[in-house]
């Protein structure tokens, strides 16, 4: 297929050179240059502006930064632009009512869309090997599969327009909490004179057992090599945490949901990503 890609940030630069893997002919845009440049290096087509991408294409695929930007770039670069009946695919991770907003408005054009937000990170993403929650209608979802397989190894039809992000947001708002708990943890295991060692290979067997201690351990050098080897660099950011946080308690105001644990997540997140953003969000434990 002929596919225009927006957005060739951390995550969306190795989504783009999956596809290209795949055999598709890629069409790239991103405002940065080197985002550009490495997009050339990985095979994909590169153009000035997202219009200029977007023509003559079968599909668009996009990866933003936030929910304003999104809307955007469908209204002015994609709707009109991209041939009347391609479909339509935003990996973006954005609020609720903006995903669903911006499928309608497509769909009015001509366009059939989903929201498609990942899971698994920049490793991930360069791997191949992503989990897309998705939304929109069977059709649509039935179009889009073959394009999201090319990039991940999970493709989950989550329902009607905008549950690919209700998922997303709920899902990582529990994430955040688990994280959260594992650091207390450990760090209260160590205080009480218990190894970091031992107490990974107690609890990752034991009813403790979750994704943040056994993929994704905070502590270094205990379980798999996790960014907190790298100095808790790489991996997800916790400024992203917090912006995914911040969309999860949004989402549970509109919808009168009662998040207590989110709300104190969110909480201890936006206090630790005023000074360390960039840090990975199992950097929390440093805190402690």
């Amino acid at each position: 297929m002929k596919i225009a890609f927006i957005g060739l940030g951390n995550m969306g630069g190795g989504m783009a050179a999956n596809l290209v893997k795949a055999g598709h002919e890629v069409r790239a845009f991103d405002l940065s240059e080197p985002a550009l440049a490495a997009a050339r290096v990985a095979g994909c087509q590169t153009f000035a502006t997202a219009k200029e991408a977007c023509e003559g294409v079968e599909a668009v695929v996009s990866m933003l930064p936030n929910g304003a930007i999104v809307r955007q770039v469908y209204w002015d670069d994609v709707i009109g632009h991209a041939p009347e009946g391609a479909i339509l695919l935003d990996c973006s991770t954005i609020d609720v009512a903006t995903a669903r907003e911006v499928i309608e408005v497509t769909e009015q054009h001509g366009y059939q869309m989903v929201d498609a937000p990942v899971s698994g990170g920049i490793a991930a993403a360069a791997g191949g090997t992503l989990t897309f929650m998705v939304g929109g209608s069977d059709e649509a979802f039935a179009r889009a599969k073959p394009i999201l397989a090319a990039m991940g190894k999970a493709v989950i039809h989550a329902g009607a327009a905008g549950n690919g992000q209700a998922a997303k947001i709920c899902n990582n708002m529990l994430l955040a909490i688990h994280m959260i708990g594992t650091c207390e943890a450990f760090a209260m295991a160590e205080k009480l004179g218990l190894d970091p060692q031992t107490f990974y290979d107690i609890s990752s067997v034991s009813s403790g057992q979750c994704w943040s201690m056994t993929s994704y351990c905070p502590v270094p050098g205990v379980g798999p090599v996790t960014p907190a080897d790298k100095g808790y660099q790489g991996g997800f950011a916790a400024g992203l945490m917090l912006k995914d946080l911040n969309l999860a308690i949004e989402a549970a105001t509109s919808a009168g949901a009662k998040v207590e644990l989110g709300e104190h997540a969110w909480s201890i997140y936006a206090a630790f990503a005023r000074d360390h953003a960039a840090t990975d969000f199992s950097g929390i434990i440093e805190t402690l």
